[in-house]
């Protein structure tokens, strides 16, 4: 392929490393204020006693991290994600079952 070959077809994807720069850096900026305000809403439930809520909220945060995990294992193979993506997955099932059960008590 000849450079020009390779700069039409560059120009041709419509990718703009610009956009995929700010995307990324919303998404890391969105998950620092989600695990704040997690982290502000446990310490809340533990002054209250709302044990319902807190296992609520800890299986969003857990299948959360998990997810961000799998998709870093899936491209990046490093097992540290692996894991991550095993026991976040287990801790959000863990939480998601105790929830089940003091609601239905």
């Amino acid at each position: 392929m000849t450079k020009e070959e390779i700069l039409k077809k560059s120009r041709e994807e419509h990718f703009d490393e610009g956009t995929e720069y700010i995307q990324n850096k919303g998404i890391k900026i969105g998950y620092i204020i989600f695990t704040m305000v997690f982290s502000f809403l446990v310490i809340f439930n533990m002054f209250f006693g709302e044990s319902e809520t807190f296992y609520a909220l800890s299986a969003c945060f857990w299948i959360f991290v998990s997810s961000q995990a799998y998709i870093k294992y899936r491209y990046l193979k490093n097992k540290a994600y692996l894991i991550t993506v095993i026991a976040g997955g287990l801790a959000s099932i863990l939480s998601i079952i105790t929830y089940i059960m003091d609601v239905l008590r």
